[in-house]
Formats: C-alpha cells, sequence, structure tokens
C-alpha cells in the first residue's frame, strides 16, 4: 500500500479539551473555499491550520479531541478525481481505529460527487464521516464556514449510548445535514448550496441539533468493513433532449473503450420510442455497455414501464435507477464496473441499496 499514501501534513489542535476530551475527530481538508483566508495583500492562500482556532474560537471550548490532516496541495473541488477519492478513503481506513469521527472539508463543486464515492469505498465503517465546505472564505466577515465546521464536528463526535449517533457519510451545510449519496448542488450565490429531494433531512442545527432518528442509518455492531478502492471512468453521460441527432448518439455510444452510460431522461424515465433511437441503445446493450436510466428531475424517480416510453427501455435492457441522483449514479456504475466483472450482478447491484443511495422500487 505503499504507493496509496498521499502527501499530507498534520497538525494537532491544541483546545481546551485536550486532555479531557469525551471524543476525537480527524479534520481532512482536501481544498476548497473553507480552507482559504485573505493575506495580507488581500489575496485568498489556504488556511495555515496551526492557526485554525484563532480563526474559528468555538473550537477552544469543544469537548473533542481534534486533529487536522491537510492534502499538502488543496485542490478547487472542479480538479477531483479518482485519485483523490482513493487518497480520502485511503486516510479514513488507516486512521479508522484512532478516531471516532471524521469531518471533510471540500469545494462545493464536486462534493457530492465525493460523498458518494467514499460512502460506496467504505461500507461497513461504522462512522460518521460529515462533508462540509463554505460559499465564503473563513476570513470573510460573513463566512458560512465558521458555523459549517463547528456543527460539522458538534455531529461528527455526537454518541448517544456510546455509539455514534450518525455512522454514515453525510454531507452538513446552511444548518442541514443530509445523507452524502443523495445529495446535489443547487446554488452557488447563496449559503443553502444543496439540495436532497429524494431523502428527508437527517437533522437540523438551531439552537440545538434535532435528529431525525428514524432516517439515520443504523449503527450496525456486527458490520465488517469492505474497502474497495477501484473505479472505471469508461463511462459518459447522455442527457436525452427533443431531437436529439441519430449520428450525435452513435458516436457517443460508439466511444472506444465505453463500459456504461447514465442515461439523463425525462419524468419517470420516459425517452423517445422512434426506431432508430431504440436501436442504438439495443445495439449498445448487445455489446455489453450498461446503460443507467435516471430522471432528469431532481427529485424524479424512473419507473421503467410506467408509461409506453419507458415501456421499450426495459425490454432492451436498461436498468432502471429508480430515485438516484445523477452525481450518486455515475460514481456508483463506476464503483461497480471498477470492482465487479459479470455484468449481471452489476445490472442487481444498480437497482438495489449499497449505501442507502437510492429506494428500491417493489
Amino acid at each position: 500500500m505503499e504507493d496509496k499514501i498521499p502527501k499530507y501534513r498534520i497538525f494537532d489542535v491544541h483546545n481546551t479539551a485536550t486532555n479531557r476530551a469525551k471524543s476525537s475527530v480527524l479534520i481532512i481538508y482536501t481544498g476548497g473555499t473553507i480552507g482559504m483566508e485573505h493575506d495580507a495583500s488581500g489575496t485568498l492562500v489556504p488556511l495555515n491550520f496551526n492557526h485554525i482556532v484563532k480563526r474559528v474560537p468555538p473550537l477552544k471550548t469543544l469537548d473533542i479531541k481534534l486533529t487536522v490532516i491537510s492534502f499538502s496541495a488543496p485542490l478547487d473541488s472542479s480538479n477531483v478525481t479518482i485519485a483523490e477519492w482513493q487518497d480520502l478513503a485511503f486516510i479514513i481506513h488507516e486512521n479508522r481505529q484512532r478516531y471516532d469521527g471524521f469531518v471533510v472539508l471540500h469545494g462545493t463543486d464536486t462534493m457530492s460527487f465525493t460523498a458518494s464515492a467514499i460512502s460506496f469505498m467504505l461500507r461497513g465503517l461504522n462512522k460518521p464521516i460529515i462533508f462540509t465546505g463554505a460559499q465564503l472564505p473563513i476570513s470573510a466577515i460573513r463566512s458560512d464556514a465558521r458555523p459549517n465546521l463547528v456543527t460539522a464536528l458538534e455531529i461528527a463526535a455526537a454518541k448517544v449510548n456510546g455509539v455514534p449517533r450518525v455512522p454514515e457519510v453525510c454531507v452538513y451545510f446552511d444548518y442541514q445535514l443530509m445523507r452524502g449519496n443523495r445529495t446535489y448542488k443547487k446554488r452557488s450565490s447563496q449559503f443553502a448550496a444543496f439540495g436532497c429531494d429524494n431523502y428527508p433531512i437527517l437533522a437540523k442545527a438551531g439552537i440545538s441539533i434535532s435528529y431525525n432518528e428514524a432516517q439515520i442509518m443504523a449503527y450496525q455492531p456486527e458490520a465488517k468493513l469492505d474497502y474497495r478502492d477501484r473505479f472505471c471512468n469508461d463511462v459518459i453521460i447522455i442527457k436525452i433532449f427533443p431531437s436529439l441527432k441519430e449520428t450525435a448518439l452513435r458516436h457517443l455510444l460508439a466511444t472506444p473503450g465505453l463500459q456504461g452510460v447514465v442515461m439523463e431522461t425525462y419524468g419517470s424515465g420516459n425517452a423517445p420510442t422512434q426506431r432508430w433511437f431504440l436501436d442504438c441503445l439495443s445495439e449498445a446493450v448487445g455489446r455489453g455497455i450498461i446503460i443507467y436510466n435516471v430522471s432528469q428531475l431532481t427529485g424524479g424517480i424512473v419507473v421503467q414501464g410506467r408509461y409506453e416510453t419507458s415501456k421499450y427501455l426495459e425490454e432492451i435492457g436498461v436498468v432502471s435507477g429508480s430515485d438516484i441522483s445523477r452525481e450518486a449514479a455515475i460514481v456508483k456504475l463506476m464503483f461497480l464496473l471498477g470492482n465487479e466483472t459479470d455484468r449481471t450482478l452489476i445490472k442487481q447491484k444498480l437497482r438495489a441499496s449499497l449505501s442507502g443511495e437510492l429506494s428500491a422500487l417493489k
């Protein structure tokens, strides 16, 4: 595993709870606005985490032992790749026995993709992994970085009868805790940056944190960690639109090495029924390409066969994605193609919930 060890820097956060902490949390800074501050010239530069308590005074009083691991070269999340997912999962895997929970500081643009990836890579971890970020740098007067970080830490450290209160991968943003692989970024100019339309909010923060216990993944005392870090990126996303050209679709489906397609369809999974369109998909499925049908609607649910326009997709062998988000869908497809070889098994797992990412249809 030597080649898996990423280059990173480690900081111990010296708060008043260091010697009497009730919990321990590892903060992992990958990059993003939340870890930026203005230098003397007004330029945004990565925060020196040795000074994190100065920037976020409430950390002084938390009964949590804190450690920070910072990627040596923090990334804008637009540049995050499979390699960063693997580095992040490796860090959590290697430190899983040392900490009660984890908080990942990440840029907002691809946070939902990374949270989905980690939820598949570390199934059975049974500990909180809370992703958060910010719309404004931590040094800004009105920054959302400070409340997002403090509350994410509280949630990552929370226990009930000695076991984690939220033993799953989540995104915390703007006073709401959401299942990570159910989220999508919906805004760039407001603090409420993320949506989670197809699954209830797991917790809301106000004067206190109110947990939606019935919707939080249950702690599994007998769970065993299933750590897998392979992905296949021979995939594409195709969004259906009126008058899509046959030549364009055939060109995309003829991409060399293509193994999987996330196809964004209308409403509850509907698509054109022209013969050429169905023939294109049928030929691709016949070549072993897996086509995963997800709705273009942010709160959409694919029910193949409900209407005639989706019945044909079911007959061809297109896989229904139920209420999965496009972010989780593409990551799940990459993950399964990277870890399984049996196409029938991959299709079965695409229809099933691996980490709470979709609701199985009856």
